[in-house]
């Protein structure tokens, strides 16, 4: 009897004990035309643990796939699902994460830790780059050319996206800010924000990556009143990250019997004298701990009570926030919440990447989760365990 024959997808005639990997194949495609994949797919690997089959197997299975054009590979970035309704959307995603390049531009505000902040934030997004095996500009685009000028610098500035992290220093800052985005737009080149929204009530002006901000708050409130303090919050602008600390701090507060007090750094001073009205205010509120939106003021906080007499934390307990370098250098150690700028670059070039797969989906925010770093700033001097930096760490 003749054997019976099947025929495959693409027209050929097979017999019907068929490879393993015109199996997996026909599986994938069924899988694909289900919805289960838009855009990237998994890897490799992770497709041979689902079909459990061998990468060799699945590997030939995707080059079968690929062949008949269901699927684009696209080296060392994987492969993306094809479709006719999707064809041209996913051949801008397959072109832009073929040789993706994205542009960084901080807006941070100047004062003597902005370097220090700079380079952290730069080492994060260097160091996430090399691990997703795309590229990372910086330095790009001043903050006061006209829109015109700008749309046509974003044009040429060969980069397939931005990740912008605003100033919060002024509402000028912020409407500068805004002349920026708008020459993204008019250029049609995607952008993510970092950290914070633009500053001010502003409505969300884009995808933001950025920390978990409300956990942060909430976290070291309580920490500080499980020592029985009742702390003050200090803030530095209206910024969302701010202000998401502080929503924090006040969901802590809620059903204590603590009286929230917020303490704002005043602009337009120096950072000494900023720190030092910050200081006084907490001295007249009475307060014994203080909770600072970001290390540095806390910092500065503790050196000006410090200077006026105050034990640090006997008398004022202080902690602060992003776990920056210098909050770990001196012997009074700041207690703070950390968060890793990598994991948030990681997270941003997601997120980026789903924005140019999907651009007319809704706005996002992608919250990066952290971890409290209880050092003496709030608990006081403590013997380190054999083999630590002396940070006693805790979720």
């Amino acid at each position: 009897m003749p054997k019976s024959v099947l025929r495959q997808p693409g027209g050929r005639t097979m017999n019907e004990a068929a490879p393993k990997y015109v199996e997996i194949s026909r599986r994938i495609e069924e899988h694909i035309q289900q919805g289960r994949w838009t855009g990237r797919m998994p890897g490799v690997r992770a497709l041979a643990r689902d079909y459990q089959t061998s990468v060799v197997t699945t590997s030939r299975a995707l080059q079968e796939l690929a062949e008949r054009g269901l699927i684009q590979t696209v080296e060392r970035s994987g492969c993306f699902v094809r479709s006719n309704t999707t064809a041209t959307r996913t051949a801008a995603a397959t072109s832009v994460t073929a040789a993706e390049t994205w542009g960084i531009c901080l807006r941070l505000t100047p004062g003597p830790w902005r370097q220090a902040t700079e380079a952290t934030i730069r080492e994060g997004f260097t160091a996430a780059a090399r691990r997703d095996g795309c590229q990372v500009r910086f330095d790009l685009f001043p903050t006061d050319a006209p829109e015109p000028e700008l749309t046509r610098m974003v044009r040429g500035a060969g980069v397939n996206g931005l990740f912008f992290l605003p100033s919060r220093v002024s509402e000028a800052a912020g409407s500068r800010d805004e002349v920026l985005l708008n020459a993204c737009k008019a250029a049609g080149l995607p952008f993510v924000l970092v950290e914070r929204n633009l500053r001010g009530d502003r409505p969300l002006a884009a995808d933001v990556v950025g920390y978990d901000d409300l956990e942060a708050g909430r976290t070291v409130t309580r920490h500080l009143v499980d020592l029985g303090r009742r702390p003050v919050f200090v803030t530095g602008s209206p910024t969302s990250s701010h202000q998401t600390r502080r929503a924090g701090y006040l969901l802590a507060l809620a059903g204590t019997g603590a009286t929230p007090v917020t303490i704002e750094q005043p602009p337009d001073v120096s950072p000494k004298d900023a720190y030092a009205a910050v200081a006084d205010r907490i001295l007249a509120t009475k307060a014994d701990a203080v909770l600072c939106y970001q290390d540095y003021t806390a910092l500065g906080v503790i050196l000006e009570l410090l200077h006026r007499g105050k034990r640090v934390p006997a008398d004022v307990a202080v902690a602060g926030v992003e776990d920056l370098p210098i909050g770990n250098t001196f012997a009074l150690g700041v207690t703070t919440y950390a968060f890793s700028s990598e994991e948030l670059a990681l997270r941003g070039f997601h997120l980026m990447r789903e924005r140019v797969r999907r651009p007319d989906a809704p706005l996002v925010r992608v919250a990066v989760s952290g971890r409290l770093v209880v050092r003496e700033s709030t608990t006081g001097r403590k013997r380190a365990r054999p083999g630590s930096d002396g940070d006693d760490n805790g979720t």
